[in-house]
């Protein structure tokens, strides 16, 4: 599952808010916009505002570098059924939260890079992450470069880099050196993280046949790696973010199924060496989220099916549990400012377990319930107004042309409000 499209390892990715902290202040809530069940057309949306321009921080996802996480939407409605797609949205954060009038519109035409003189169709973020060490969060895209099918394949994925007025610029194309690629499959599925624990970014993609290409940070702005050695052996195929570090001992970890989709996996653990050691194997499942929900010494995974959810506590040891509900789609934050992660199972309906001491359970759950009808998934989780408590963000569809997202704020009592702080539509993004 590609990262950003569907946040597979969602969550604090470590006990309480890891990936969840931000040092601004922030004021009330902002008003709803669009408190209906009806989106917002293109014709109804304000026009864009100014992207502030920050300085650069430590903020995940900040991709103008002023304190303030900030949200990127892919899969943006279009203005009509089978029009093309419209590329990728980044609505842009405050010290009250998301500004839905602060936005900016990626599009392969203006921030693709051409290859071999044809610019790509396909346009779609895949991870994000610093990758050149600069405070300004950057995004790796997928894309769709010609090929004629004999031989190794381009490298399909491209870097975004963020500067003070958030990815202004062209991409570039993610060098992945021949010496670690392995067959000839495309270099795909990236995940972030600092897996050899020097404090910059690194980057993990598929290469084939049981092995990983993994390439060192931080990159140049010509977007080569630091360092890539040879493929490294992997339990499975499909690389899996985002990655976190899972038994705290300074390097970043991360799940990788045997196969894309449901399926089994492991456990891989971070070292001096990268993501060599396969640290667990864990149950089959549709879908996975790690996160502290228990008081044990380590992060936990809930692996969820369409039946219920298996917990294994204190990885890699890996303790058994098991959760009574169906988890076809699972995140994980803490979004009530416990230390204890929460984990949101959305596979029907939004519910969200809170974190306890001795683990999650399926009693009294908090249910989200979004102002539009359509098919509602969970889009990302994080600290988007700066209070320390992590934040719920929904989106529901109506078809290709009509959506709506929803931002629940984190709250110490109810863990996440039920009336959204912000509701859009991405259809605003047809208005540049």
């Amino acid at each position: 599952m590609r990262r950003l499209r569907r946040r597979t390892l969602t969550g604090t990715a470590a006990a309480g808010c890891l990936l969840l902290l931000a040092a601004c202040g922030h004021g009330p809530a902002p008003a709803a916009e669009d408190a209906s069940p009806t989106p917002v057309r293109a014709a109804q949306a304000p026009a864009p505002l100014p992207v502030p321009h920050g300085e650069g921080s430590e903020v995940p996802d900040d991709f103008n570098g002023d304190g303030h996480r900030d949200l990127i939407l892919d899969d943006l409605v279009k203005a009509e059924s089978h029009a093309d797609d419209a590329g990728i949205g980044i609505v842009y954060g405050s010290s009250r939260g998301l500004v839905s009038g602060t936005r900016q519109l990626l599009t392969p035409k203006e921030h693709a890079a051409p290859v071999d003189g044809q610019l790509p169709a396909v346009f779609e973020a895949e991870a994000s992450c610093d990758l050149d060490g600069d405070r300004f969060t950057d995004l790796v895209v997928t894309t769709d470069p010609p090929y004629d099918g004999q031989g190794r394949p381009p490298v399909p994925l491209q870097l975004l880099f963020g500067s003070p007025s958030g990815p202004t610029g062209r991409a570039v194309p993610l060098t992945v050196p021949d010496r670690a690629r392995y067959g000839n499959d495309w270099p795909e599925r990236p995940v972030c993280g600092d897996f050899d624990g020097d404090g910059a970014q690194d980057l993990v993609v598929h290469a084939s046949a049981g092995r990983l290409s993994y390439l060192r940070g931080p990159f140049t702005r010509k977007g080569a790696p630091r360092e890539a050695g040879a493929p490294v052996p992997s339990p499975g195929e499909a690389p899996t973010g985002p990655a976190a570090d899972v038994n705290r001992d300074g390097y970043d970890d991360l799940v990788v199924r045997v196969s894309a989709g449901p399926g089994r996996a492991a456990l891989v653990l971070g070292g001096p060496d990268g993501p060599t050691r396969t640290g667990v194997t864990l149950p089959a499942g549709v879908d996975i989220a790690l996160g502290a929900f228990g008081k044990g010494k380590a992060l936990d995974a809930a692996v969820g099916t369409m039946d219920d959810t298996a917990m294994r506590y204190d990885l890699p040891t890996a303790a058994r549990g098991s959760l009574d509900t169906p988890g076809s789609m699972l995140d994980a934050a803490d979004f009530d400012g416990d230390g204890l992660s929460d984990l949101v199972s959305s596979g029907s309906g939004v519910r969200v377990h809170p974190g306890r001491e001795a683990g999650l359970t399926a009693r009294a759950p908090v249910t989200v319930r979004p102002a539009a009808p359509g098919t509602t998934r969970v889009l990302t989780t994080g600290d988007f107004d700066g209070d320390g408590l992590a934040d719920l963000v929904l989106r529901t569809y109506r078809g290709d042309t009509e959506d709506s997202v929803e931002v629940h704020r984190g709250a110490a009592k109810d863990v996440v409000t039920a009336r959204a702080a912000l509701t859009f539509s991405t259809s605003q993004f047809l208005t540049r």
